[in-house]
């Protein structure tokens, strides 16, 4: 099997679903004055960063140097993310505010629960097979959006059926955001450190 243009594959299914998810989201999110639904639709553009990181690293097989300045690029994106999530839910709960309802997010993490299952499993294949740290971080994104899925699934829930909890949804977003920064500050550590081989070091 060419694993490199699998890699290539699913870094353009990644780009073209992240791009309807996270518009969708974010309309959703801003309409509803939901920071947890609007923060999951940026996490989708953070995907497709990602993704476009990938291809840039694919351009050059091998390449230590990119391999590193991918990773650490990556883990940065999702430190970005995770600080703009809190900042947003901290104000939700200072403001005491809450959105009018949460079904579009359920509907939403629902399906981005299948199909980011898919796309994870498939990009650890692919880290494996071409032994690459950019890629087994950008399964670490898809890995992280199926988390983000499920907290967003469970907050919007938990709203719908006891509205009188205002503060779910600024706490699930609180929740999406400890869990990005923490990955995020794994893949910059790893590429910052002087032992980065570039390996993804799946399964070791």
């Amino acid at each position: 099997m060419d694993w490199r243009r699998r890699a290539l594959w699913l870094c353009w299914i990644t780009i073209a679903y992240n791009l309807v998810e996270g518009l969708v989201s974010m309309a959703f999110g801003w309409a509803d004055d939901s920071v947890a639904l609007f923060g999951f639709g940026a996490d989708s553009f953070i995907e497709v960063a990602s993704a476009l990181l990938v291809l840039w690293k694919l351009l050059d097989h091998g390449n230590l140097a990119r391999e590193r300045k991918a990773t650490r690029g990556i883990g940065g994106l999702f430190l970005f993310l995770a600080l703009g999530i809190a900042g947003g839910a901290i104000l939700q709960l200072t403001a005491r505010s809450h959105p009018p309802t949460t079904v579009p997010g359920l509907v939403i993490a629902a399906l981005s629960l299948s199909f980011m299952a898919f796309l994870w499993r498939a990009k650890l294949r692919t880290a494996k097979a071409l032994d690459s740290a950019t890629v087994e971080a950008d399964a670490a994104c898809s890995l992280a959006c199926i988390q983000l899925s499920v907290v967003l699934f469970l907050g919007s829930l938990l709203f719908l059926l006891v509205p009188a909890l205002w503060w779910v949804d600024a706490a699930a977003a609180l929740g999406l955001a400890l869990l990005i920064g923490k990955e995020g500050l794994g893949m910059v550590r790893a590429a910052q450190s002087a032992s980065f081989t570039g390996g993804c070091g799946c399964g070791h």
